[in-house]
């Protein structure tokens, strides 16, 4: 292995700081304010009552489920992006705000991720898995009628969101010098070709799932005789199970950490075959750069150590977390919302 490269990013496409170049991360910083700002302005009059919770619960469900990797053939491992499913549910501009939150307090939180590069963190695995997966959706929900557009566009939405961001993470590693473009896009498109089927999966069970439980959060019809507090403390309680799960995930490396580990090792190194290990030199030149600071690394409680218990803790605490912050920022937005409403209904003609 490359001695630059150190292992610290324990989930798929969240990128140490150190893979990006420097001016790469500030554009990426300027992309994601103003995407944030727009899904900000644009969800205003998107959420109402019931969405508000619903983001919330969406965000602690798929921060719960991205801490589930699952083994891919070939020695590499994936999980839940989930961006695509919060799209399918909110919007693909819900589904900014949703993401930006998970993905956000997985970096300054857990240190998944780093600080430096979190805006490109949250373009790859907020921006466009919400984009493409929302269209991708409802390009087969249009064609497909009933539950199966629903579960048939859900698993195609999940997958094309994940491919389409390894091929983004993929020229943004060749634009900053790290991998060249045709070592670094076979590699990343050829590992989450495999990552996108489990992705497409798990968003059409979720689906499925809530069809069941909630139909009118998926189909957008009233539900009467829903008590809000009831189903999101139902939603909440089993997020929260998702965790104990945790310490049963892969152990193997996710699709990015494979990518390094594999163009960075020397030809004489052995790992198994995943189908894009180049011959001769190392062609994965990246150093990642250590967090300045801990408070929950790597997902665990510090004084707890490393054991399953440290690890079911520490998802509880993010998913609680992540959870009031989603539901804070959209209860926020809607407010405001109200008050501009108010005010201009009270300002004469």
């Amino acid at each position: 292995m490359n001695e630059g490269f150190v292992l610290l990013s324990p989930t798929p496409m969240h990128a140490p700081d150190g893979f990006f170049a420097p001016w790469l991360s500030i554009v990426g910083w300027i992309v994601t304010v103003a995407m944030v700002l727009l899904a900000i302005r644009n969800t205003r009059t998107q959420l109402g009552e019931r969405q508000i919770p619903l983001m919330g619960l969406i965000a602690a469900a798929i921060f719960a489920g991205q801490m589930l990797n699952f083994t891919i053939p070939g020695g590499t491992s994936g999980h839940l992006l989930g961006g695509a499913l919060a799209a399918i549910l909110l919007g693909p501009w819900g589904g900014v705000l949703v993401m930006t939150t998970v993905v956000g307090i997985q970096g300054l939180l857990f240190q998944d991720g780093g600080l430096v590069v979190m805006g490109i963190n949250i373009i790859n695995m907020g921006i466009v898995t919400s984009f493409s997966g929302y269209f991708v959706y409802q390009l087969l929900k249009r064609r497909l009628k009933g539950n199966t557009g629903t579960l048939v566009g859900g698993f195609v939405a999940g997958w094309v969101s994940v491919v389409l961001t390894s091929l983004f993470a993929s020229v943004e590693l060749a634009l900053s010098g790290t991998s060249p473009l045709i070592v670094a896009l076979p590699a990343m498109v050829g590992v989450h070709v495999m990552i996108g089927v489990g992705e497409g999966l798990l968003t059409a069970f979720a689906l499925s799932f809530i069809l069941a439980a909630r139909r009118d959060l998926v189909t957008g019809d009233t539900a009467p005789g829903q008590r809000s507090a009831a189903w999101v403390l139902v939603g909440l309680v089993v997020a929260l199970a998702i965790t104990l799960l945790a310490p049963l995930a892969s152990p193997y490396s996710d699709g990015l950490e494979r990518v390094a580990e594999v163009l960075s090792a020397p030809g004489d190194v052995e790992i198994p075959p995943v189908g894009f290990q180049p011959p001769g030199s190392p062609q994965f030149i990246g150093e990642a750069q250590a967090s300045p600071y801990e408070i929950l690394p790597d997902y665990t409680i510090p004084f707890l150590g490393e054991s399953g218990l440290s690890t079911i803790l520490a998802g509880m605490v993010g998913v609680l977390v992540v959870f009031g912050a989603a539901y804070g920022v959209a209860l926020v937005n809607r407010r405001v919302t109200r008050r501009r409403e108010l005010a201009s209904a009270s300002t004469p003609e």
